[in-house]
């Protein structure tokens, strides 16, 4: 233990500490192939348990296997690892933003299990979100072993996160993308090397373990200028399904939460409905990687009829199995969802325009995908890198972009948060790293009190005060009530100016009469950038912090601008 201790002691990484790239990279490497390892393990998981319930799906009873599935899964969540259900995405945009990447390490699997029994079972989720939020566990406890500090934690934090998507998709740019746009919330040039070198980690496990293959193959298309002016009306149709799934999602949630039953009943009950509608539409089952496939290659069998109701099957089934309680992420239902949307409108187009030589209607299930994943996530580039990646379709960058664009503008438009900082943007906890907001945030107003003020009483004669004012160095007193000791006001000596140099004054005139009494007060649990903000607006620079209705100190703009700077050195380490 001796030898380990010293082996972790930052002196004897001097080689790698004189340059912070240097061991970025070093633990960049070690994050993405954990993190790609933890996505392989997931990804097998998922194909062994769907195949080894597939022969009972068979049976009228079968509905009731998503429902055993979300309840196993709540019950594990809740009982065993004690954590919430859910995705856990915006857990890991909350960590990065408010406590510097900290994570508990039973957060590196317990999302993996967990959504394995969900969508193993049936549940209508993907694997995508629970594989992030170990990857970016996983990257924050080896950065809390190595002793980085906050800034170089949340570097690793989306080490993990693009491990882990670049590995179950095969698609290094897609998950270095998708960390930098979603998870970090910034393109910073210090985080994108390291970033990049975990994606291509987690990749390269994927390949070796899985084979190089891309997720979904498909025909090569040949777009046209009709085609491409089409994709305006698809990119509409995406922004409204991503904007009812959001809103369905949210309804599904609010309405579980009211029922009076455990968590896993709760779970249960949704799994339930989705084995109902899977027995009628076996499409929204799953991951749903399988009919996915047969979509982008063109040769999806079901009619117009079949494959509009399956795309508002999907989003329900997806409502349900997350927001009644059930583990998973969105991006696999988005997939699903966006590729439906997509032949749906290439089948109306056909019908309304038969003459007209469209593009298969494999190139619009793709582009419904770009769609999906682009308006939920509000992540243009995300949903066009990975849509690349995973198909190899880069003939189709141009409708591509053009729908990622449309799309996430109009659900920016009318859902000014994303999906996964929804709740947390309605709670007030998303706090960017780096900004304002978020080095305050690291503050209280306990830490900035000023207590060498001197309070006087309201009945006071000013002569008596004045023999305060000559023992003070500062310019401004609280008064409180004689009786209660409560805060009534303030005096400031430039207010009672006239008083001091009038004799005629000092035994006619109480500090009660000439006290300040509309002054703006601070309380101990007051956010203190909203404190920075209340100063500014009255154009003070120190207010008076009262608890329990008594005066206990004042905090000045220039101790908060000064704590303000060192907690700033303290996060990057400079």
């Amino acid at each position: 233990m001796r030898i380990l201790r010293r082996w972790r002691q930052p002196a004897s990484w001097s080689i790698f500490r004189q340059d912070d790239r240097l061991l970025l990279i070093l633990i960049a490497v070690i994050v993405g192939t954990c993190s790609g390892l933890a996505a392989v393990v997931l990804n097998r998981s998922l194909i062994a348990m769907f195949e080894w319930l597939h022969h009972f799906r068979h049976y009228w009873w079968s509905f009731i296997i998503p429902a055993i599935g979300a309840a196993l899964s709540a019950l594990f969540l809740d009982k065993m690892v004690k954590e919430g259900a859910g995705h856990g995405v915006p857990e890991v945009i909350y960590s990065v933003s408010r406590y510097g990447g900290l994570m508990r390490f039973r957060s590196s699997f317990s999302r993996l299990i967990s959504s394995c029994l969900t969508i193993g079972s049936g549940g209508s989720a993907g694997p995508e979100a629970p594989v992030v939020m170990s990857g970016a566990a996983i990257g924050s406890n080896i950065a809390k072993f190595f002793s980085l500090n906050d800034r170089q934690r949340v570097t690793i934090v989306g080490c993990g996160a693009a491990g882990a998507i670049s590995s179950i998709f095969n698609a290094p740019i897609a998950g270095m993308v998708f960390s930098m746009e979603i998870i970090l919330g910034e393109w910073k040039a210090a985080n994108i090397v390291s970033i990049a070198i975990a994606s291509v980690a987690g990749t390269e496990i994927s390949r070796i373990l899985q084979g190089n293959q891309i997720a979904f193959s498909h025909r090569l298309f040949n777009v046209g200028h009709l085609d491409i002016v089409a994709c305006i009306g698809l990119a509409i149709i995406s922004a409204a399904a991503s904007i009812l799934l959001t809103r369905l999602l949210g309804s599904m949630h609010g309405v579980s939460k009211k029922i009076p039953f455990p968590t896993w009943m709760r779970a249960a009950a949704g799994g339930c409905a989705v084995g109902i509608i899977g027995l009628f539409l076996p499409v929204v089952l799953g991951e749903g990687y399988h009919p996915l496939r047969t979509m982008i290659e063109g040769v999806y069998t079901q009619g117009i009829g079949i494959v509009t109701v399956a795309f508002l099957a999907k989003i329900l089934a997806t409502s349900l199995t997350l927001g009644w309680g059930g583990s998973g992420g969105i991006f696999a239902p988005c997939l699903v969802i966006g590729s439906l949307a997509g032949l749906t409108y290439h089948r109306g187009l056909l019908l309304l325009w038969p003459s007209v030589p469209w593009v298969n209607e494999g190139c619009f299930a793709l582009l419904g995908m770009a769609g999906l994943v682009s308006g939920m996530l509000q992540a243009p580039l995300t949903g066009i890198f990975l849509i690349i990646e995973i198909t190899g379709s880069y003939e189709v960058i141009l409708p591509l972009i053009i729908v990622s664009v449309i799309s996430t503008t109009l659900c920016h438009y009318i859902e000014p948060a994303s999906f996964y900082l929804k709740e947390l943007v309605e709670k007030g906890q998303l706090l960017r790293q780096g900004t304002d907001r978020s080095v305050l945030s690291d503050l209280s107003v306990q830490e900035l009190l000023e207590k060498d003020c001197m309070v006087v009483k309201q009945n006071m004669l000013l002569r008596n005060f004045i023999n305060i004012i000559k023992k003070s160095h500062r310019n401004y007193f609280p008064v409180e009530d004689e009786r209660t000791g409560h805060f009534l006001g303030i005096i400031h000596l430039d207010d009672i100016r006239p008083y001091l140099f009038n004799p005629l004054m000092y035994d006619a005139v109480v500090l009660g009469q000439m006290m300040d009494t509309n002054v703006e007060v601070v309380y101990l649990d007051d956010d203190l950038s909203e404190v920075l903000q209340k100063m500014d607006a009255n154009r003070v620079f120190s207010m008076p912090v009262i608890a329990n209705k008594k005066f206990i100190g004042m905090i000045s703009k220039a101790t908060l601008l000064d704590k303000y700077r060192k907690e700033l050195m303290v996060q990057t380490d400079l």
